[in-house]
């Protein structure tokens, strides 16, 4: 990998790649730092201090995963990719549903296109939203837990110049996220989100060190980052886990000429429906405390926050709630996206067939039956890697905030994989003399 990093830096093309990249990184951590208008930063962090040291801890870490720390702050990127996310998903999940983006989607480059532009403007209204909830929260003091006169002023004014802002931010690290993908390395979307996410690791690390005094500190430290490698690398491993199921194109005429006759397989990943189960089971776990913390005198209320945000025995309740529903949403989220009726037709229509396997429905039986056998261990792995901060907690009595587990790891390890991939391509594009040793 560092042989790879020192080739592409030799390659003028893909150091100005790479250069590009991390000069938009960089100013997107910069906007990730600059506050809002009308924010009080000195009591917004006295508020911090006191929320991420409390029973509610895990809730603002989870709030704060994609923001990179930016969103309790109220910064000018405190939506970060988040509202560009979940446009993204829900037209995803519309497309299954509604005719004409079912339609775009077969038209290809120009229907991806047409479908992406509305995915832009659905961002937009979704960010108007949630700003709109963020700066109305601050105002009221439900942004953080007794938290109050984090802005300066309650005047209509600078509240809509606030929602403008954070809206515009939203629309800045969208453009910015398609100009890496259009002239940079990787993902643009992938990237940012990747950024975000690994500038809470060093915090998250350093907390750990300090909730323990003297050597042991440092022994939990240590110990800490060797268990996130493991994670790491049990992560990769599955991760790059497939099963191939072959594919054989019988030979036939076009014109004059005998075509087919090639033989192929169909890759079936292990962890088929990447994160987007972890990103499904935590926006709905995260409903009920949402409802909790705007009517907190309820006994439903009562309820949820003592068995949704405490420690101890009261967090495996949470706990096995997203357990079951990551495995759900795992089985739902593979069903949408893999079909097996349209893979045994397109198949069928172009002379391919799996050997020992009849053409039509029997083709569509096996594919089917080997994606329901792939996604009981995937789903499996997913809930698992979820529930990796919890059982820190139980077994050694780290912070909440602790780094190398659930959705954060999954999306480092496969945005680096992704990343890692791309530049070894474009490097083997460069370097056809290593196709003749």
């Amino acid at each position: 990998m560092l042989s790879a990093l020192a080739n592409a830096l030799k390659t003028p093309d893909l150091r100005k790649k790479l250069l590009f990249t991390l000069g938009i990184i960089a100013v997107f951590r910069l906007g990730s730092t600059i506050p809002s208008p009308n924010v009080n930063m000195a009591r917004i962090d006295e508020c911090l201090a006191i929320a991420t040291s409390g029973e509610a801890a895990g809730i603002y870490n989870i709030v704060n995963l994609f923001s990179g720390g930016a969103l309790l702050r109220l910064t000018i990127f405190a939506l970060g990719i988040m509202p560009y996310i979940t446009s993204s998903i829900i037209l995803q999940l519309l497309t299954v549903v509604i005719p004409r983006l079912e339609a775009l989607k077969k038209e290809g480059a120009s229907g991806q296109a047409k479908i992406t532009e509305y995915t832009r403007y659905l961002t937009l209204v979704l960010a108007v939203l949630n700003a709109s909830a963020f700066v109305t929260m601050a105002r009221t003091g439900q942004l953080l837990p007794g938290c109050t006169n984090v802005l300066y002023s309650d005047e209509l004014f600078p509240l809509i110049v606030m929602i403008l802002i954070m809206t515009a931010g939203t629309a800045v690290i969208m453009w910015m996220g398609e100009l890496i993908t259009e002239r940079g390395v990787g993902n643009g979307m992938s990237i940012m989100i990747f950024t975000q996410i690994a500038a809470s690791f060093p915090a998250g690390l350093w907390a750990i060190k300090e909730s323990h005094q003297g050597v042991t500190g440092w022994v939990l430290f240590f110990v800490v980052i060797g268990i996130g490698l493991l994670v790491m690398l049990g992560i990769i491993w599955v991760e790059q886990g497939q099963r191939r199921i072959p594919v054989q194109y019988a030979k036939r005429m076009v014109g004059r000429r005998l075509v087919g006759g090639s033989t192929t397989y169909i890759p079936l990943k292990v962890n088929q429906s990447g994160v987007i189960p972890v990103i499904f089971a935590s926006s709905i776990m995260y409903l009920p405390v949402l409802y909790a913390t705007f009517r907190p005198e309820g006994a439903v209320s009562q309820w949820i926050t003592a068995n949704f945000t405490g420690n101890g025995i009261h967090s495996w309740v949470y706990s096995a709630l997203q357990f079951v529903l990551i495995i759900a949403f795992c089985y739902f989220y593979v069903s949408i996206t893999f079909n097996p009726e349209e893979v045994s037709d397109n198949m069928k229509k172009y002379g391919g067939f799996i050997p020992g396997i009849r053409a039509g429905k029997p083709t569509e039986r096996y594919l089917a039956y080997v994606l329901s056998r792939l996604t009981a261990p995937g789903s499996l792995y997913l809930a698992v890697i979820a529930l990796i901060p919890t059982i820190a907690f139980m077994a050694v009595g780290a912070a909440q905030n602790f780094p190398f587990g659930g959705t954060s790891i999954l999306i480092i390890v496969g945005v680096g994989l992704d990343t890692v991939k791309k530049i070894e391509s474009q490097l083997q594009q460069r370097n056809y003399e290593g196709f003749l040793k």
